[in-house]
């Protein structure tokens, strides 16, 4: 796939070094500005002070029944703020249809992910759950692909998220603005291999879904494909399914290329299932021979450079 420009992302503005947490510091992030700021334009965001609370200000927490609790000041149970950030959430997420991903804060009572503690009667309950402005803004886009910054520094959580962003922004730029048929069918066989490295089953059920793209109720349909995808693409794709993938692709060489050559990408596949070598050994070989000689088709199939190959993302997977 062709080089695109940079996407625009959400990023709680402290990972950005902006000094706006409850204490006037910052949580400035390496991962954020180095590598992944390569590809992604940061639109920042910091829900407390959006809705007035100032900086430096009272803590707060999530308080109360794990579904609905409330969001409210740690020293000061009256200084409730909950539906300041849950409608600030909506809104954010509103006008921001130009968004393709969000980066996040962990633990923050605003900005968590997967991280944030629910308290009763002071004391934390169990399990990990969302921030009040991640709740709002989930209500209005569910699918936008989210992550919390300290998960980024798992190499396979990374490198999903970042393909994940890349097939959002394409689905957002190229096929929103002017959806059809026949322009569903061509994003589908784009990212074929890439859901199959994901699941087989929801490769089969898309396709399905893709096969009917003519028939009486598109948009639904089109509704349904788009929910299933981010859906599948949320998980990580394991060695199996990447195995699995490459050997397809490696299929489509078959006639082009020789037998000796067909075996050495052959070995490589199988080092990396054995877990000898990392992902980008196999890909960028199968890859330097589908260029050369392979088809429109699986030459612009988004498995195989999925996004820049300067972030080296698969060398670490």
């Amino acid at each position: 796939m062709q080089e695109s420009p940079k996407i625009p992302i959400g990023i709680s503005a402290c990972l950005l070094g902006e000094e706006v947490r409850f204490n006037g510091g910052h949580k400035r992030s390496r991962i954020c500005l180095n590598a992944l700021a390569q590809v992604f334009e940061y639109r920042s965001y910091c829900p407390e002070v959006a809705i007035g609370m100032g900086v430096p200000r009272e803590t707060i927490r999530l308080e109360g029944e794990l579904e609905a609790p409330r969001v409210v000041g740690s020293k000061t149970p009256g200084l409730d703020v909950t539906d300041e950030l849950y409608e600030y959430g909506r809104r954010v997420a509103a006008e921001s249809e130009d968004l393709s991903g969000y980066i996040l804060m962990k633990d923050s009572p605003s900005c968590g992910l997967y991280s944030t503690k629910v308290y009763r009667n002071g004391h934390p309950l169990p399990g990990k759950h969302q921030g009040m402005f991640v709740r709002g803004f989930r209500a209005e886009n569910p699918l936008l692909p989210m992550e919390e910054e300290g998960r980024l520094n798992d190499p396979v959580l990374k490198e999903n998220f970042v393909a994940l962003v890349h097939v959002y922004d394409d689905w957002r730029r190229h096929f929103k603005p002017d959806p059809s048929p026949r322009a569903l069918v061509a994003f589908h066989s784009r990212y074929k291999f890439l859901v199959m490295a994901h699941s087989q089953k929801a490769y089969r059920e898309l396709g399905q879904i893709v096969a009917e793209a003519g028939a009486p109720g598109f948009e639904a349909r089109v509704e349904a494909y788009f929910e299933a995808l981010m859906g599948v693409l949320q998980k990580p794709a394991n060695r199996k399914g990447h195995v699995n993938a490459l050997y397809h692709i490696l299929g489509y060489l078959k006639e082009s290329v020789d037998g000796d050559a067909r075996q050495d990408i052959s070995r490589m596949i199988d080092s990396y299932r054995e877990g000898h070598v990392n992902l980008s050994v196999p890909a960028t070989l199968l890859n330097h021979y589908i260029q050369r000689v392979g088809s429109d088709y699986i030459n612009e199939q988004a498995y195989l450079r999925p996004y820049s190959e300067a972030l080296g993302l698969r060398n670490a997977i």
